[in-house]
């Protein structure tokens, strides 16, 4: 709620700091430039990747400055994002880049500094909150972003209840904003809400209302939300009808302003003041809101550490693969040498002997060439049915699923990167033992079924499979998601009916669904061409039949005995 005004001044900084880095260093980083384009886009994680890979060049090229701009960028990304703990560990490297005996860095660190303090502030640690707002302060050359400290110290002390602290900074400052509208509404509220919470007799009426009206003519929509909290605190024991008043104001504002934060507080407040059955409703919205925020954070978190992690395993690869292409290129340079020789030998020996020497290497040439093509379509389509069908299901579940199975997502997830990580080594895929194959094919099938998407599944029997060859289920089960994945994606139906049956020594499988259909069945893309290919390996058949519009109908059969 009061986070946004302190990230817009950070966001103030970090642009005068780009300025200025532009006109001072002498490395040119392309990755850079990446990252403020993300930025402006709003996706945080590329962001957050481009400016890691651009530490990278910075540190190489001894660029100490923009080393510690990187790092405060991606500082400020996590704390942005609920990684609190990652914000601190990454801003607190950034001070190591950075002098506070050089002027020039005094911006940085005064960013840097007051990004250190929200963060901690979000962790509840208002004392050590203080110091890191105190060093902003410290390190500022801008009036109004220090005035915008001081109100950070202030609100640490509030929520220390020292209560006298607090009005002394705001008493310090009320006079210096008030050429300032937007400041002097926020120091206006700040200070009687204070004032009420030293003295719960004090009439701050009349100031919070004061503010309100100022914000209401700014249009300051994240003012509006905090002049809100603050009535709605005010008049929750003497005027609840007010107070519940407020506080759906305040969730209205929370929503326009799109902050998850926010939103959960403002329905903590309904659920508090609203009639009994009104709370409920209230409280269910508040439980899948803070379920997802929760969920968004711990997401954001790992994703972070796992963009670290994935860039210094590169880093590490590439060394490796540097030393491995210098012992390579020491080795070829001893078999040129020698084929070279052999060659002469051959030439003086024997026409014949050099015609058939060139054969044979044309064709060893050929065949290496290959057996490299044939391994990395397998690569390939290993990594397009394991990986990324498999993560794309992950999806799917945590879309369609109003309460989130955490540890079964966490599972699935670790199972996938198990897999992929087979995938180098030609491991084969087994199913778990401790679960029957129907049911694997059943939730497989729902994982993908949603409001808008109902599936339908006929005749999926535990003994069906009793006489299936592993072999045959695990390519039934890659055929499957591959049809699930690519009717989420092109068929745009509401209804898919899979039934499974057994006719003669064959196991039938139908597909059928009433989407728009295909074009041409003869031209389907690589995912519905690799369902093809699985078929034939397991000796089956697969028939498309499809009109524009009418739908689509699969029929797959496979000989079992």
């Amino acid at each position: 709620m009061k986070s946004l005004p302190i990230y817009i001044a950070i966001l103030v900084f970090i642009s005068c700091s780009e300025n200025h880095q532009n006109k001072t260093s002498v490395t040119y980083n392309p990755d850079t430039d990446s990252a403020y384009e993300y930025l402006d886009r709003g996706i945080s994680d590329s962001a957050f990747f481009a400016f890691n890979k651009a530490k990278d060049v910075y540190i190489e090229a001894n660029d100490s400055l923009n080393v510690a701009n990187c790092l405060i960028n991606m500082a400020i990304t996590q704390k942005d994002q609920g990684d609190y703990f990652g914000a601190q560990e990454t801003a607190l490297q950034a001070v190591d880049y950075l002098s506070k005996n050089n002027p020039k860095h005094h911006i940085y660190l005064s960013t840097n500094y007051n990004n250190l303090g929200a963060a901690t502030g979000k962790l509840n640690d208002f004392e050590q909150a203080l110091v890191f707002y105190k060093l902003a302060l410290q390190f500022s050359q801008d009036s109004l972003n220090g005035l915008i400290y001081q109100n950070n110290m202030a609100i640490c002390y509030q929520n220390l209840k020292n209560y006298d602290k607090a009005v002394q900074i705001y008493a310090d400052i009320y006079d210096k904003v008030k050429d300032n509208r937007k400041q002097y509404a926020r120091v206006l509220s700040n200070l009687a809400r204070t004032k009420w919470l030293a003295d719960p007799t004090y009439p701050a009426a009349e100031e919070l209302l004061t503010s309100l009206a100022i914000r209401k003519e700014e249009n300051d929509l994240w003012g509006l939300n905090a002049s809100y909290v603050h009535l709605a605190d005010y008049y929750a024991d003497v005027r609840p009808d007010s107070a519940l008043w407020y506080a759906k104001k305040m969730y209205e504002t929370a929503q326009k302003i799109q902050s998850p934060d926010d939103q959960v507080h403002a329905l903590s407040k309904l659920i508090e003041l609203s009639p009994e059955g009104k709370a409920k409703e209230y409280f269910h919205t508040y439980q899948l809101l803070t379920d997802s925020l929760q969920q968004a954070r711990a997401a954001a978190k790992n994703q972070f550490a796992l963009i670290r992690y994935e860039v210094e395993k590169n880093k590490a690869d590439n060394l490796r693969l540097q030393k491995e292409n210098a012992e390579k290129i020491n080795r070829l340079t001893r078999q040129r040498f020698f084929t070279g020789s052999l060659v002469f030998l051959l030439l003086l020996s024997s026409v014949g002997g050099r015609f058939w020497y060139k054969k044979r290497k044309q064709r060893l040439e050929l065949e290496a060439q290959h057996q490299i093509k044939a391994s990395q379509l397998k690569t390939s389509r290993k990594v397009h049915d394991v990986v990324a069908n498999g993560i794309y299901r992950v999806m799917s579940e945590i879309e369609n699923k109003e309460n989130i199975d955490r540890e079964g997502i966490l599972d699935k997830l670790e199972g996938v990167y198990h897999k992929s990580r087979d995938i180098s080594c030609e491991a084969e895929e087994s199913l778990p033992a401790e679960q029957a194959y129907a049911r694997q094919i059943t939730e497989l099938l729902t994982s993908f079924a949603n409001e808008q998407h109902k599936v339908l599944i006929v005749g999926n029997e535990s003994q069906l499979w009793d006489d299936v060859d592993e072999n045959i289920k695990t390519e039934i089960s890659h055929v499957l998601q591959e049809l699930m994945v690519n009717m989420r994606k092109h068929s745009n139906t509401d209804q898919v009916v899979i039934r499974f049956e057994k006719i003669d020594a064959h196991l039938k499988i139908y597909y059928k669904d009433n989407g728009v259909g295909m074009k041409n069945v003869n031209s389907q893309g690589n995912g519905l061409k690799n369902t093809v290919s699985r078929m034939k390996n397991i000796k089956g058949q697969i028939t498309f039949a499809s009109e524009l519009g009418k739908g689509l109908k699969i029929e797959i059969a496979i000989p079992i005995s």
